[in-house]
């Protein structure tokens, strides 16, 4: 199957990006100062840039691990079914852990995995957000800290991706459909 024709109008800048993501890694060394390792838990795939540029901001000893898992599948909207595709690989109990999560829409998969994980008994577990669309949430959660609040648009870039493709902008772009 085809995909539509799109263009990308630019609505974060790479420079804006890496602004606050040195503003928000000085508020987390500041609240987890004195920790003997900070676990970073990084949701795939969408985090994995914003995991890079953070981690090399946080003046901390870190573990970073990932886990990986699925709402969206190639589509735009949210299945509200969250699967795990990749699991940690280490251990998080008696832990302190930063889950990193792209973009917080409808809420069910950052509330899905902080549930999975205190399961397994962090010491520990805030979460960050690099976007946050809150019009579209449907369950009662917020990240600790958030990069942005957007309005309810479709974006990609910075790791963020639509069907694959998109990952590698230095920015965050709405999409916006041409027809075709």
């Amino acid at each position: 199957m085809a995909q539509p024709e799109y263009v990308i109008d630019e609505m974060i800048s790479a420079k804006s990006i890496a602004a606050r993501i040195e503003a928000m890694a000085k508020e987390i060394r500041a609240s987890f100062k004195g920790t003997d390792k900070l676990i970073i838990v990084g949701l795939l795939r969408g985090s994995f840039v914003f995991i890079a540029d953070l981690v090399r901001e946080l003046d901390l000893p870190v573990e970073v691990d990932f886990l990986e898992a699925s709402s969206y599948g190639d589509g735009m909207e949210s299945s509200r079914e969250v699967r795990i595709l990749k699991d940690l690989r280490g251990e998080i109990g008696g832990r302190d852990v930063l889950l990193v999560e792209d973009i917080v829409d409808t809420g069910f998969t950052l509330k899905h995995v902080t549930e999975l994980l205190n399961t397994r008994k962090p010491r520990r577990l805030e979460t960050i957000a690099l976007l946050d669309k809150p019009s579209r949430r449907e369950v009662d959660i917020k990240a600790t800290w958030t990069g942005f609040e957007i309005p309810d648009e479709f974006v990609v870039g910075y790791g963020i991706d639509y069907a694959q493709r998109n990952r590698n902008l230095p920015h965050i772009g709405k999409v916006r459909f041409t027809g075709g």
